[in-house]
């Protein structure tokens, strides 16, 4: 006798804790009507054929067959079909989740993203016929079943694409970790506190510096000064300003404390860094004189 023992750890598997609102088998007749949008839930918009675009936010997204659309709750968008190619879609809506891609621009991130898809066609449609079939005879265990085929979908979905399934309080939480950093970044010169952070963005200040610091990298004042401190040392190579000046335009409470923290991070004072940048600066300029 053989026996092989398989432990299953589940990294990787969506979290249960989502509901199937929907699913439907949209086509074109004649008949398209559809304007900008939001739902407090996310969508999955697989193409079977045709073509069409969507319209997300300030993007525009041409698809066509086995395209995947993902869009997350909240986010504006609306679809248009090609009239001489008319589009056929399912769509998927499902409450409770929200996803992070991770190829995305931390410092731009979407609310949606798209994929070719055509080597899991067989997979979309089949269960999305099973599905149909499933809320269509309402027999016992309906949900449970279409909630199961949905969740293979997921796992499909998330192992051969950069992204991860989240909750939906999740996104709400990185979308208020992203205000608070382009506040900083448009703002450092002011005086910003962790109490004004939270208020600009309706987070507790202590929930909110333990999200942005695993958002970030960095906690919201650290990412404070960093910003502060990358000015200051632009301005110092760029202008002429006193080294008060350039304290006070960077949001530095005093000559005095600006040079502890730049001492502290560069190991230097800003009038030493200002002399050396100009003197290497001077020194290139000089060698590709004679090159």
């Amino acid at each position: 006798m053989s026996n092989e023992l398989i432990n299953f750890e589940y990294k990787g598997v969506p979290d249960p804790d989502f509901k199937l609102r929907y699913i439907s088998i949209s086509k074109y007749e004649g008949d398209w009507q559809s304007h900008p949008h939001t739902h407090q839930f996310s969508e999955l918009f697989y193409v079977i054929s045709g073509k069409g675009v969507f319209y997300i936010e300030n993007d525009t997204v041409s698809v066509c067959a086995d395209d995947l659309i993902i869009i997350n709750p909240h986010i504006e968008h609306t679809e248009k079909t090609m009239s001489n190619d008319p589009m056929t879609y399912i769509v998927f809506g499902v409450e409770g989740l929200a996803f992070y891609f991770n190829s995305q621009n931390a410092a731009n991130p979407k609310g949606y993203s798209y994929y070719n898809y055509g080597s899991a066609k067989t997979h979309f449609i089949n269960f999305s016929q099973i599905m149909i079939k499933e809320f269509n005879a309402r027999k016992p265990g309906f949900e449970a079943i279409c909630h199961g085929l949905l969740q293979v979908l997921l796992v499909y979905i998330t192992r051969e694409q950069h992204l991860s399934v989240i909750s939906d309080t999740t996104l709400q939480i990185s979308k208020e970790c992203f205000v608070a950093k382009k506040y900083i970044d448009a703002n450092y010169a002011k005086n910003i506190t962790l109490d004004l952070l939270a208020e600009i963005t309706h987070i507790n200040k202590f929930y909110l510096s333990h999200s942005f610091t695993e958002y970030v990298g960095t906690s919201p004042i650290n990412y404070l000064m960093e910003t502060r401190l990358a000015a200051s040392k632009e301005l110092l190579l760029s202008s002429s300003r006193s080294i008060a000046e350039v304290a006070s335009s960077t949001g530095f409470s005093s000559q005095s404390y600006f040079s502890q923290i730049f001492r502290k991070n560069t190991g230097m004072s800003p009038l030493q860094y200002r002399k050396l940048k100009q003197t290497d600066s001077k020194t290139m300029q000089d060698d590709s004189y004679y090159i």
